[in-house]
């Protein structure tokens, strides 16, 4: 009789998977929506195990929306046509010329790569933009930045009627506008914010280049309060870049999303290691104090 190799490896698969169960339990049927971007979106591996953990989201009973960016794609189309950019307090000033540009890379080249790599994975993925079904009506941001927009107005039964039908929605963060013919370039994670807020999701994942939001001696805070996140903004331990990540996750907390999470994307299956572990990832923020665990981390996953 031949003895079936139990390696350690194969028990250590079991048991994660076992662990996983009342996570998954928790949040079947849970709306999360998942801002992708950053050096990921360049990187076959990278973008394949993405799409892996979306799918997975999917196959446990999870309802996952993708919004995504895709700057430094943006970035290599204008050069390569010679377009030149010009600047106003560091932000891109976005011209008519330019949002052209802009909503080919985003609701095509960068909109369908990750909708093919989800299908690849054994998802069904159906890529749009806001501007389907007048899903994201925007006004101008700022006058001196052109056409970048804000949303005012947000129809998501469209996003709502593609994953009840079991589709995965993958969102580029381009706008209609109030006027007719008018198109606007929504910054990705403020229109991740926006749509994580329509759909009143109980997540909000938005994954960038940093593993969360760190104090003043430079470790990540696990979790916090939005008080605690608007005092370290006043105080300045809360800067660059980091700023908006944070004031998109006060706003989307104060719209309805239970809770938001800035973690790092470059982590491998990190959307897995928040949802379905249990001290989660990155920095997690909501209105109710979330319970702490006596070592200092947050009970992950089981805290919908």
């Amino acid at each position: 009789m031949r003895k079936q190799n139990m390696n350690r490896d194969f028990m250590a698969t079991a048991r994660t998977l076992s662990e996983a169960l009342p996570y998954m339990q928790r949040y079947s049927g849970a709306v999360v929506v998942v801002k992708f971007g950053g050096n990921a979106m360049g990187d076959d591996e990278a973008m394949a195990e993405f799409a892996s953990d979306i799918v997975l989201m999917k196959q446990v009973g999870i309802h996952p929306v993708v919004v995504h960016g895709g700057g430094p794609m943006i970035n290599d189309l204008l050069n390569k046509l010679g377009i030149e950019s010009n600047f106003v307090r560091g932000k891109r000033v976005t011209t008519r010329e330019t949002v052209e540009v802009v909503e080919m890379v985003l609701s095509g080249l960068v909109n369908k790569r990750i909708v093919q790599a989800i299908n690849d994975a054994g998802g069904r993925a159906v890529g749009i933009s806001g501007k389907d079904d007048d899903l994201m009506v925007c006004e101008a941001d700022d006058p001196e930045l052109g056409f970048v927009g804000r949303p005012v107005e947000m129809n998501v039964q469209i996003i709502r009627d593609l994953y009840n039908a079991g589709l995965i929605p993958v969102i580029a963060p381009v706008a209609t506008g109030m006027a007719d013919n008018e198109t606007f370039n929504v910054n990705g994670d403020t229109a991740a914010g926006a749509i994580a807020g329509a759909l009143k999701a109980d997540r909000l994942l938005l994954l960038t280049d940093v593993s969360g939001v760190k104090d003043a001696s430079g470790e990540v805070v696990t979790s916090m309060h939005p008080d605690q996140v608007k005092a370290m903004i006043a105080d300045g331990t809360i800067a660059g870049g980091m700023i908006p990540k944070t004031e998109t996750a006060l706003k989307a907390v104060e719209e309805g999303v239970r809770a938001v999470v800035i973690l790092d994307g470059r982590v491998p299956n990190a959307t897995l290691l928040e949802l379905f572990t249990e001290h989660g990832a990155g920095s997690l923020i909501r209105t109710t104090e979330p319970r702490v665990k006596p070592h200092g981390l947050r009970q992950g996953g089981t805290e919908l």
